[in-house]
């Protein structure tokens, strides 16, 4: 499927069409630059939204896709649906018994999620043992409410993680997608963060492993995207060249940015329709909201 282009702006007036307000010449070179104007704002919100690929297609690629990369949460299993429901019936049943106000700790509990992820640092540190960075948040809420409960903090995040390992499940266009590739011959990698054994149970879990050539988690790898080392050890496994591979996943930067840095296509997971945040600088050579789009893709 070829990249479209915008074509070269439309000359005169179609049939019919009023004549743009103006004196003359200037009035008419001001109507066309008026004109241009909306042409090319009604084009750069078509490809924030994702309706429209940026920019003109490089005439030394085409479309064929010799090997694909995969993010798992939240491109091939709805990893993030069901995140504030677990939480709040993990703090009901585990605070009555205690003595702790269960609505506020879920307020706490959400604020302090969005403090302790949004550090990269602490991110990078704590998503290779998740079970661990779940206790750390409800400790850290607890300070905030000024609260102590002996062992509050381990039995919340158990009961945590049992609810989402239940309520997760793969996109209903994920298998269709992997199985329709995998017929083709593509060669396909899944390339996840996060820590070894909750990767690896989603990925039995769901049988998954069938679909791929590979498979590297940062915790078994000992890093993660968005270092170069993950993107090259995994088109070494696959036999493919930079130019020759797609990435497609959800985060921007570690799914699209980092591996077109490398000279690899970036591929963004747009669910919700959302389009690119405003100023993003990462520009996805394709946006999509389902894998169904994939599909259309030669290889």
């Amino acid at each position: 499927m070829g990249a479209e282009s915008p074509g070269p702006p439309t000359r005169g007036r179609a049939h019919g069409q009023a004549e743009v307000p103006g004196a003359g010449a200037g009035g008419r070179r001001e109507g066309r630059a008026r004109a241009r104007s909306c042409r090319k704002g009604a084009l750069e919100e078509e490809v924030r939204l994702g309706r429209r690929p940026r920019g003109r297609a490089d005439p030394s690629h085409d479309e064929t896709v010799k090997a694909l990369l995969f993010d798992l949460d939240d491109t091939l299993l709805d990893y993030s649906g069901d995140v504030d429901r677990s939480w709040a019936e993990a703090c009901s049943t585990c605070c009555d018994p205690v003595g702790i106000d269960a609505d506020a700790l879920v307020a706490a509990i959400g604020d302090t999620r969005r403090w302790f992820w949004d550090d990269p640092e602490r991110h990078r540190r704590e998503r290779v043992n998740m079970l661990g960075a779940w206790q750390h948040i409800v400790e850290f809420a607890l300070e905030r409410l000024g609260q102590t409960a002996t062992g509050l903090a381990e039995r919340l995040a158990r009961d945590y993680a049992a609810r989402r390992r239940e309520r997760m499940r793969l996109f209903p266009d994920a298998l269709a997608c992997l199985a329709e590739l995998r017929r083709r011959g593509v060669p396909l990698a899944l390339v996840t963060n996060g820590d070894t054994s909750q990767q690896r149970d989603k990925i039995e879990r769901h049988d998954l492993a069938r679909f791929f050539d590979a498979i590297l988690i940062e915790g078994e790898f000992g890093v993660g995207k968005p270092d170069e080392a993950v993107y090259r050890h995994v088109l070494g496994a696959l036999g493919a060249s930079p130019a020759e591979a797609w990435m497609v996943g959800d985060h921007l930067e570690w799914d699209v940015g980092a591996p077109q840095q490398l000279g690899l296509r970036g591929v963004w997971m747009d669910r919700g329709g959302l389009g690119l945040p405003p100023g993003s600088a990462v520009r996805p050579h394709r946006i999509i909201r389902s894998l169904d789009d994939l599909r259309a893709l030669g290889g």
